[in-house]
């Protein structure tokens, strides 16, 4: 898939980006998320993340992000470990760079940031052209991770139209959950689709365990990769 940023085509390789982190591997995941108060200076200056500074980016290995149609502004950023997180933060440019973008925005930009992290895939993310991004509290995360498992089966058959979600499980129990999907109206489908009968009771359970406390819709997902 394609995505323009400021007159930039951006190439993404899988929406989650490659390599992708799989069950049982590691990755950290960092999430912004602010108002946006000058969206065509912000786009300029993702652009000019992913041409200067992201060849040299340690263990980047993608990023899904884009803007609400009421200007919210949501990234999800993914590395290999955390230190590679910490040591690309660490960089002078990387610090130039941030002091420059934060001005786009409108007040305070909130970092939230996870290494326990649930990949499902269905489907080919690099097909997604709307991205749904879920926040919310975990109720109880033991739970959750099995639950995690038990609906990966349960998904695939009661939400065909669902290719990708990545769990982040932030250490104060909260979550950001983002999921692909091919095109908005697959998702309001799958929606409103009824459940069958045989998987409503653990549907049921998950959403209660995780339940979503906000929904920032991506109509132009932003999809990029390391080779991007």
């Amino acid at each position: 898939m394609k995505c323009h940023v400021d007159g930039h085509v951006v190439e993404a390789h899988g929406g989650t980006g490659e390599p992708l982190s799989r069950k049982g591997e590691t990755m950290f995941i960092q999430v912004i998320e602010g108002r946006v108060a000058d969206e065509g200076r912000l786009r300029a200056q993702l652009a000019r993340w992913a041409t200067d500074l992201r060849p040299a980016a340690y263990g980047y290995l993608g990023s899904t992000g884009g803007i609400t149609s009421d200007g919210i502004c949501i990234l999800a950023v993914r590395f290999a470990t955390e230190a590679d997180a910490r040591r690309n933060s660490d960089r002078f440019e990387q610090g130039a760079w941030w002091a420059e973008t934060k001005a786009c925005f409108e007040g305070e930009v909130r970092f939230h940031e996870a290494t326990d992290i649930h990949l499902m895939r269905h489907g080919n993310a690099d097909s997604a052209a709307f991205v749904q991004v879920l926040e919310g509290r975990v109720a109880d995360r033991d739970l959750a991770r099995h639950l995690d498992e038990v609906a990966d089966d349960a998904l695939a058959t009661a939400r065909p139209d669902l290719l990708e979600t990545i769990t982040a499980y932030h250490p104060d129990g909260e979550f950001t959950e983002v999921a692909y999907f091919r095109s908005e109206q697959d998702a309001r489908d799958g929606e409103t689709a009824e459940v069958p009968p045989e998987l409503a009771d653990d549907l049921a359970l998950f959403e209660s365990t995780m339940p979503t406390e906000r929904q920032l819709d991506l109509r132009e997902p932003w999809l990029a990769s390391p080779q991007s």
